[in-house]
């Protein structure tokens, strides 16, 4: 790491040998669980999704990561992967960092999707686990909050891990997940739950990336000389609205669950995995747009009537162009910009903070600044050959 955006101490993984399954390895956070574990004595990893991404350097010896192209969404498919590529007698951890997002959030289709593409993955993999020892989960903040009208004027300020279940929200897939894991695994195998905020990696392989959209939109402010304006609400321009994880501070928490022993190591223990410090996209965007190159001359660069979507609906040959003129990995411009998404973001009616004061009681201290980490995967990508 180049830049010293996280601070803490994460307790040294156990010399014995583990086997980790991480399904959802080419996400945001699965690329660096999968570089953290490698980086530890002692680990085997595979990593599972349907496409793959390059793991970078950090693995030195390719004999302790196999990557395993399945579509989990397929039974007999996922059956036959998991059993033929690796065996489960031998699995000591299992870390779930994937969501299936073909249909919208909270709806019954999302729901029942995700609860069976995790229930065709413990099929295969349970019967035979006799070495399994902890199952992690991520799910996020939106744990917390319905964002279906009417909203909670009144919700907490800060959510703590044993907030109830938002209500009115019926299909949730979080609770979907959570509940399977109970049952599924009965009380003998120890799980945890982590709910980051909004993520910041680098991946071309996530549907809700931030720092994708925001590299991809500041690059071609740059290229056309467009004004980099943020499009909003004033609320979400001058509060904090979603925590930011860094997406290394999210895969440490998960090691750390995973392989500590402390009393909230048993059954469905949950962590809000944030960074925990206080941030406004005001006070950010202008350090963003240096990065970027472009002019911020003042700190009112926004505009509640600018949307992502229409302004950057006809940008797909404009970033073809950067691509080919910079000698840039080769990408679609949806490969890594969302513009809904960031529309959402920028417009969110409920605020989904959490606290961290579970996590830092027990051990887990580490702490990144939301800002830092931003201009951190600035810098990543450009070093991965994505933007310029």
């Amino acid at each position: 790491m180049t830049i010293d955006k996280c601070n803490g101490l994460l307790g040294s993984v156990q010399l014995m040998e583990n086997v980790a399954i991480i399904f959802g390895v080419t996400g945001l956070v699965g690329k660096e669980l999968a570089k953290k574990l490698l980086s530890e004595p002692g680990w085997k990893v595979y990593g599972i999704a349907r496409r793959p991404e390059a793991i970078p350097a950090a693995v030195q010896n390719p004999k302790k990561y196999n990557f395993i192209s399945c579509d989990l969404l397929n039974p007999t498919e996922t059956h036959q992967k998991l059993n033929s590529h690796l065996d489960p007698q031998y699995v000591t951890h299992m870390f779930w960092v994937t969501w299936a997002g073909q249909h919208p959030l909270d709806t019954k289709e999302c729901y029942e999707q995700n609860k069976a593409m995790m229930a065709n993955a413990l099929n295969a993999i349970l019967p035979r686990a006799k070495s399994l020892k902890h199952f992690s989960l991520q799910t996020g903040t939106k744990h917390y909050v319905s964002l279906q009208a009417p909203f909670n004027s009144k919700s907490p300020r800060f959510f703590s891990e044993d907030i109830h279940r938002a209500r009115p929200v019926q299909y949730n897939f979080y609770y979907a997940l959570e509940d399977l894991l109970r049952e599924k695994l009965a009380g003998k195998v120890s799980w945890s739950v982590h709910r980051p905020g909004l993520i910041m990696g680098s991946s071309r392989r996530t549907l809700f990336n931030v720092m994708g959209t925001l590299c991809v939109y500041g690059t071609i402010c740059k290229y056309l000389n467009m004004p980099f304006l943020f499009g909003g609400t004033r609320d979400c321009w001058e509060e904090m609205f979603i925590d930011g994880s860094d997406a290394q501070l999210v895969a440490k928490q998960h090691v750390w669950a995973a392989t500590s022993d402390h009393e909230y190591s048993g059954q469905g223990q949950a962590f809000n995995a944030i960074n925990g410090e206080s941030f406004s996209w005001k006070k950010a965007w202008p350090s963003i747009g240096m990065k970027f190159g472009v002019e911020v001359t003042r700190m009112e660069n926004f505009s509640e009537e600018f949307t992502f979507a229409a302004a950057m609906a006809d940008m797909g040959r404009v970033w073809k162009e950067i691509v080919k003129r910079e000698g840039l990995v080769e990408t679609e411009i949806g490969d890594l910009a969302n513009w809904e998404f960031m529309d959402c973001l920028f417009r969110c009616p409920v605020k989904m903070l959490g606290t961290r004061e579970k996590a830092d009681r027990m051990g887990f201290r580490t702490r990144c600044d939301t800002t830092e980490s931003i201009l951190y995967w600035i810098e990543i990508m450009r070093k991965e050959k994505l933007i310029p």
